[in-house]
């Protein structure tokens, strides 16, 4: 077994990794990246895992955007269900017959309770 000299063994000095950036991203433009790891044979497979995290992505971002949208429908309602037991205290509390007197009376109203029931007219 024949031993590699000092020169044929190729040491890795911090200066190349320069090198191999710009050599790496020229070959991307280039289109030749893939060709030269020899990975044409597994290109179909760089494709589905494109694809994939292109899918994982869309959809986070669409969860998003909808549970945004969730938390804004149910701070409105929370508003809504506020105003609407306000609305119904008031409706109670107007319900009283007592105070409905007294609001008639405030406004100047003849208006009072009557004495007798009803009566019906007959044909």
């Amino acid at each position: 077994m024949k031993m590699l000299g000092e020169k044929e063994r190729k040491k890795w000095k911090f200066s190349d990794v320069g090198a191999w950036l710009r050599n790496a991203f020229m070959a991307t433009l280039r289109g030749e990246f893939l060709l030269r790891f020899q990975a044409s044979k597994y290109f179909i497979h760089i494709i589905y895992t494109f694809l994939l995290f292109w899918v994982s992505i869309y959809l986070s971002l669409k969860i998003e955007k909808t549970m945004t949208r969730v938390e804004t429908g149910r701070k409105a309602l929370e508003d809504i269900e506020i105003a609407h037991t306000q609305k119904t205290i008031e409706l109670v509390s107007m319900g009283r017959m007592s105070k409905v007197q007294d609001m008639l009376r405030a406004q100047g109203s003849t208006l009072d309770i009557p004495e007798e029931p009803a009566a019906r007219i007959k044909k």
